[in-house]
């Protein structure tokens, strides 16, 4: 049975494994924000960023990119995506049915945030999001990096995310 890897943030531009095919997929009831502090990619301990997550809200749908796993790649992807995900225990891993925009329905390896780890920041104003992104750096870069080429990845695609057009026009303006 194929391996399928739901993407919303960075595994959008930045999958890291073998991918089969790639295709717009929607997962009902989260909601993608920045509502984790970063403490080791996106920020440090001392002056965390925000990176996405998604937060468990019925009445919304995520937008993201469904990722088959190449065949004969599963477990190495799954030990990789737990290594890179599960940092610090921040998201939970869960199969989830996600309904591709051609009409199938497959059940994706999903990270979502745990609301009751420290690191959930749910409900940041976006200004206050905006702030962080602007000056946080990380083990992996600075925090814009991350936002810009998740923003720019979505338009890319199709998808729009209006929250995250906002914070990629206002933390390009404060950082110019």
């Amino acid at each position: 049975m194929a391996m399928w890897v739901f993407g919303y943030g960075s595994l959008l531009w930045n999958p890291g494994f073998p991918v089969a095919e790639s295709v717009i997929g929607t997962l009902p009831g989260y909601a993608r924000s920045f509502c984790m502090r970063s403490i080791h990619h996106r920020g440090t301990e001392e002056d965390p960023g925000l990176v996405l997550a998604l937060d468990e809200q019925p009445d919304h749908a995520c937008s993201g990119m469904a990722l088959r796993v190449a065949e004969g790649e599963e477990e190495k992807t799954l030990a990789y995506l737990r290594e890179r995900e599960l940092v610090s225990a921040a998201y939970l891993e869960k199969n989830l049915d996600v309904m591709l925009e051609d009409g199938r329905i497959v059940t994706a390896v999903v990270y979502v945030i745990d609301e009751s780890h420290g690191q959930y920041c749910g409900g940041l104003p976006l200004e206050d999001q905006a702030q962080i992104i602007a000056h946080a750096v990380g083990g992996r870069g600075p925090n814009t990096e991350y936002l810009y080429n998740t923003a720019e990845h979505l338009q890319q695609v199709g998808l729009q995310d209006p929250d995250l057009d906002w914070l990629h026009a206002r933390v390009k303006s404060l950082v110019s």
